[in-house]
């Protein structure tokens, strides 16, 4: 039988309804779903600095938001600095090194790393090709810049240095801040330095010839970290799932292409404007000497932080050992 005007009508009138019901449910769904969640994220040093590239990529390219994340990041004083404000809950992320939560966890600071950005050590000894040393054992007698006496760096350096049976007693460690340490060796004060890439970059920047001798060769150092509390952990697990999804897919680009990283690097940094060459170098070293030798990208190798943990206890860096499963996690690299 023919439907009548009425039934027509009604069922016309279910069907918008029913389409404006699915309509609305399907925005509001969409609403939810993208809605990103915010983390701040704490540097120890300038964002600006190369060495945080990964960071500045990453957030340049979406690739945070693409992970439903919405990242604020905030400038801090150094690593310790870090550390406790992220203990504190006063940032949800931080940038550290690899060895971060052993120097402060048995402070009471509850910190953890979440990924470590390479399977390499970011300090690096570095000479000047005219000074005559040919490894850390030439190193003795010898002045060599740092950062501070309180820092990953220097204590990359005392381990490098305890593989040839010295101490600090041995070298004549000047510690200049960041912005000195290549400063010392250009005016050739220093013939020796211990730090990160950019500033052995410098150095060749001023046409001064150089020498580089990893510290992983003789020490377990690492490279950075991010590291999140205890709580942040717990609380905001997807969050940070995806902000370290999305710093190390940036990281990997970087590894795969360093020139093509520098360029989209400088586009995103105001302050590298017209620096490609310089900054496609730097990369380059991170590329090569920090960022390799890791079976998954941003995992913790558990037998080098053991090694180094007991380092840093021996020095007396550190009072006691924490238990290893306290100091990191590999949840969020898998």
């Amino acid at each position: 039988m023919g439907e009548t005007h009425m039934t027509r009508k009604a069922k016309g009138l279910l069907h918008r309804l029913t389409f404006a019901v699915a309509l609305s449910v399907g925005v509001m769904g969409a609403g939810v779903a993208g809605a990103a969640e915010k983390l701040t994220y704490l540097f120890p040093a300038p964002s600006f600095l190369p060495a945080f590239a990964p960071f500045m990529l990453a957030q340049a390219k979406g690739y945070y938001k693409a992970e439903g994340v919405d990242v604020e990041f905030a400038i801090g004083k150094g690593g310790a600095d870090v550390a406790k404000q992220v203990g504190a809950g006063n940032a949800d992320l931080g940038g550290g090194i690899g060895d971060t939560p052993v120097i402060v966890r048995p402070n009471g600071v509850p910190v953890k790393a979440v990924a470590v950005l390479g399977g390499r050590a970011l300090t690096q000894i570095v000479v000047r090709a005219d000074s005559g040393i040919n490894g850390p054992a030439d190193l003795k007698g010898k002045t060599v810049a740092v950062m501070a006496y309180q820092d990953t760096t220097y204590y990359s350096l005392l381990g490098a240095l305890a593989a040839f049976n010295m101490t600090k007693n041995d070298v004549n460690a000047q510690a200049v801040g960041p912005a000195g340490v290549s400063k010392l060796m250009i005016s050739g004060d220093a013939p020796a330095m211990a730090g990160v890439p950019e500033w052995a970059a410098a150095v060749e920047a001023e046409g001064i010839a150089i020498k580089w001798f990893a510290v992983d060769q003789y020490f377990p150092g690492m490279a950075q970290a991010i590291i999140a509390s205890d709580e942040t952990i717990a609380k905001k697990p997807q969050a940070v799932k995806g902000f370290v999804k999305g710093t190390l897919k940036a990281l990997a680009e970087i590894m795969k292409d360093p020139q093509a990283a520098a360029k989209e690097y400088v586009a995103a940094v105001p302050q590298h404007a017209g620096k490609e060459a310089a900054m496609a170098k730097i990369l380059g070293y991170y590329a090569e000497k920090v960022y390799p030798g890791q079976k998954v990208l941003g995992a913790m190798d558990e037998v080098r932080l053991e090694k180094l943990q007991d380092f840093y206890v021996a020095q007396g860096i550190v009072r006691a050992k924490t238990p290893l499963a306290e100091l990191y996690t590999n949840q969020f690299v898998q």
